[in-house]
């Protein structure tokens, strides 16, 4: 019993949701961000490669699985994987070009030694006379783990509130879509569903069948962005409900976090602030689930 205990710790999934706060190429004038140079790229990428090993130094292991927001293109990740100490690793990774106007999609890092690949496709958001919105896709991949279990990851990145009162409607739309997804996973069988990632919006209780472990960390204050002096939680994890000894973490980076001058405390410290290029990541800080079962 201990050895079956301790192998099912071992082989538990560690799962990390990031923002990447506008994480574009160097090639492309039509897309990439003013004053976005290639040295300002290759440091974003050793910086975000750093972070993932510093997280994997203070969790005991590389992550299984990296879900990234606001990543321009499949030659970002490419770099991200081969020019960086990322090298060394097993990642490998998943990307779809989604309809985001912006050129943003979102994307997934998985380790092929702890995860074996089953297929992958990008869940388009519709409307109502089910067009398709020009927003990000829901990534979905799925998986096998090394005891034969399947896992299924969603990537989310859901419309954000810049869209004035139009856009609540749309992470309305995102938020039935994931679902609609998950369900289908859970009537096809899937046992272990694990959905993550920029929500833009406070947590909410999540339908029967399923737990939004961000909630518990919202009612305690806690939040993965700054705003005006207060954190906000509008990074989720949800996960199916027999995962309901799995646990949600806000992962604050020392090297990554900035004095906030104005109100106190500390903030993540930003590639770029208005139009001053600050050197950091992202304003959002990333997140980590520890996937455990009953």
């Amino acid at each position: 019993m201990v050895l079956l205990l301790v192998c099912q710790e071992l082989c538990a999934q560690k799962i990390v949701f990031w923002n990447l706060e506008n994480f574009f190429g160097y090639r492309n004038d039509s897309t990439a961000v003013p004053g976005w140079t290639k040295r300002r790229f290759e440091t974003k990428c050793n910086a975000v490669a750093k972070s993932i090993l510093w997280i994997a130094g203070e969790e005991g292991g590389l992550p299984d699985a990296v879900g990234l927001e606001e990543v321009e293109s499949a030659f970002v990740l490419r770099r991200l994987l081969q020019s960086t100490t990322l090298s060394k690793t097993d990642y490998r990774y998943i990307h779809f070009d989604s309809p985001d106007k912006r050129g943003i999609d979102a994307a997934l890092l998985y380790r092929s030694s702890t995860l074996e690949f089953i297929d992958a496709k990008p869940c388009h958001i519709l409307e109502r006379d089910s067009s398709v919105i020009s927003t990000r896709d829901i990534l979905l991949a799925r998986f096998r783990d090394t005891l034969g279990r399947d896992l299924a990851i969603l990537v989310n990145h859901h419309p954000s509130k810049y869209g004035g009162a139009s856009s609540a409607g749309k992470r309305q739309l995102a938020l039935e879509r994931m679902y609609a997804v998950m369900d289908s996973l859970k009537a096809c069988g899937a046992t272990r569903i694990v959905s993550g990632g920029d929500f833009n919006d406070s947590p909410a209780p999540a339908p029967d069948g399923w737990i939004n472990l961000a909630e518990e960390l919202h009612r305690k204050g806690r939040g993965t962005i700054r705003f005006q002096g207060r954190w906000e939680m509008i990074d989720h994890v949800i996960v199916s409900d027999n995962l309901e000894g799995s646990r949600m973490k806000i992962i604050q980076i020392p090297f990554l976090m900035a004095d906030d001058r104005t109100y106190g405390g500390k903030k993540p410290l930003r590639t770029f602030t208005g139009p001053r290029y600050s050197g950091g990541v992202s304003d959002h800080c990333p997140i980590l689930v520890n996937i455990a079962e009953n």
